[in-house]
C-alpha cells in the first residue's frame, strides 16, 4: 500500500478526533521524522476485548509506515482503575490480581501489531516509572494541574450531581495517566474518545515539563446509531479468550446499527468497502446476511480463517435448527383426527394430495422420524409432524 494511501487511514478510518489537529498530525507524518505513539491497557480483566483491538488497529498504521509503537500495560493505573464512565469508584485490584490479569495481553496483542522483526512494537509496564515515585514527587506532578480543571470532568460532574463520593485517589488517575506520556517522552497517543481527558492530561504535562507537543487520536466507539453500544452489560462484548463460535454468535447478536461501524473499526475494510457495505444495507439486502460477512471478518482477524470458517459454519447450523423450529406451525387437534385437522387448517388442498402424500411416504413424524400411514392418518394423534418438503405442525 502507497504511503499517502496508509496515511490517509490513518487520519480518517475510525477517528473521532485529532489534536491539535489533523493538519499538525499530517504535516508530522510527512515530515520524515520517526514518531514515538502508544495506546495503554489496564489489566483490569483477563483479556482485551474487541473494543481494545480498535485501538491496536491504528497503532498498526503507525508501525506500517515505520514509526515506533508502544503496548503500554498499565500495571500500576489498574491498581486504582480508570474512573472514566463509572458511577462509582471501582475495587482496587491486588498486585497478585493484575499479574494474572496481563498474562495473555501480549499474545492477544500480538495479532494485530508485531512484536518482533523489523519495527517490533515495545511492550512497557507503567510500574517501572509510577511505582518509583516518591511522594515529593507526586505533590510536585499534582501541582501541574487544578480542582477545577477535575471538576470539569463530566463523570465527576455527573456524581456530584447524583451526591455520590468522588475519592481523591481517583482525581490521581488522570496526573498517572498523563504522566505516562512523560516518563515515555512519546510525540503521539491513541484512544478511545472517551479517553479523551485523560490523554489531554498527558498532553499538558507533556508541555509543561518537557516543552513538547503532543497529539491525541481519538477513535470512534462501537455504537449503533443511538447510542448503544457493545458491551458487557448487553452480554455482547467480544473478549479474545472467547472461542470462534462464541465471537461468532456474539457479533450475530449486535443490532442492526452495529454493523457499518464494525466494518469500520474492526476490519481492515476501506473506506470505499465500507460504503459499499452502507449503500447495500440501504437499498434493503437482509442484514442478516451483511452482520454474517462482518462476523466472518472480525473472527477470521482475532484468529484465523479456518476457525472462521468453523465458526461460521456452526452458526449456520444452529440457526438453520432454530428457524426450522420458529417456523412450526401449532394446531389444536380438538379430537380431530390428523386427516382433518390437515384438510380444515387447509395444511393441504385435499384428502386426494394428503392420501398421495402418505402413500410416499412423505407425512413423518418431524422427531422420532416416523412414518405416518393411511391408519395413523386417520387417528387423532398429537405432536410434530413434516407433511411433505416444507410443511410441519405441532399437534397439541
Amino acid at each position: 500500500m502507497e504511503k499517502t494511501e496508509l496515511i490517509d487511514i490513518l487520519l480518517h478510518k475510525g477517528v473521532a478526533d485529532i489534536l491539535p489537529s489533523k493538519a499538525f498530525l499530517e504535516k508530522e507524518l510527512n515530515s520524515g521524522k520517526i514518531l514515538t505513539v502508544y495506546a495503554g491497557f489496564d489489566p483490569t480483566a483477563p483479556t482485551l476485548h474487541i473494543g481494545n483491538v480498535i485501538q491496536l488497529r491504528k497503532l498498526r498504521h503507525f508501525q506500517d509506515l515505520g514509526h515506533k509503537i508502544i503496548f503500554l500495560i498499565g500495571d500500576f493505573t489498574a491498581r486504582i482503575g480508570d474512573p472514566t464512565d463509572k458511577s462509582s469508584a471501582r475495587r482496587q485490584l491486588t498486585e497478585k490480581e493484575i499479574k494474572m490479569n496481563l498474562k495473555q495481553y501480549k499474545k492477544q496483542a500480538s495479532k494485530f501489531i508485531r512484536f518482533s522483526g523489523k519495527n517490533a512494537a515495545q511492550i512497557k509496564f507503567n510500574n517501572e516509572w509510577l511505582g518509583k515515585m516518591k511522594f515529593a514527587d507526586v505533590l510536585a506532578l499534582a501541582s501541574n494541574m487544578t480542582v477545577d480543571q477535575m471538576l470539569k470532568r463530566d463523570m465527576f460532574v455527573r456524581r456530584m450531581e447524583e451526591e455520590k463520593p468522588i475519592y481523591i485517589h481517583e482525581f490521581m488517575y488522570p496526573l498517572m495517566q498523563g504522566y505516562d506520556s512523560v516518563a515515555m517522552n512519546v510525540d503521539g497517543e491513541v484512544g478511545g474518545n472517551d479517553q479523551l481527558f485523560n490523554m489531554l492530561a498527558g498532553r499538558t504535562l507533556l508541555k509543561q515539563l518537557k516543552h513538547k507537543e503532543k497529539f491525541v487520536i481519538t477513535t470512534k466507539l462501537l455504537e449503533d446509531n443511538n447510542g448503544k453500544k457493545m458491551g458487557k452489560s448487553e452480554g455482547n462484548m467480544v473478549s479474545l479468550i472467547d472461542t470462534p463460535e462464541d465471537m461468532y454468535g456474539k457479533i450475530m447478536s449486535w443490532t442492526d446499527g452495529l454493523i457499518v461501524p464494525g466494518f469500520e473499526l474492526c476490519t481492515d475494510y476501506t473506506a470505499d468497502q465500507v460504503l459499499f457495505v452502507k449503500n447495500e444495507l440501504d437499498t434493503g439486502v437482509n442484514p442478516r446476511d451483511t452482520k454474517m460477512r462482518l462476523a466472518f471478518e472480525i473472527v477470521k482477524s482475532c484468529t484465523d480463517e479456518k476457525s472462521a470458517m468453523r465458526a461460521e459454519e456452526a452458526f449456520v447450523k444452529t440457526f438453520q435448527k432454530k428457524e426450522s423450529h420458529e417456523s412450526i406451525r401449532e394446531i389444536a387437534s380438538k379430537g380431530r383426527t390428523f386427516e382433518t385437522v390437515a384438510i380444515e387448517e387447509e395444511i393441504v388442498a385435499s384428502k386426494a394430495e394428503l392420501r398421495r402424500l402418505v402413500e410416499a411416504n412423505a407425512v413423518t413424524n418431524f422427531e422420532t422420524k416416523e412414518i405416518i400411514d393411511s391408519a395413523m392418518s386417520k387417528s387423532h394423534i398429537t405432536g410434530v409432524y413434516k407433511i411433505g418438503k416444507s410443511r410441519i405442525i405441532r399437534l397439541v
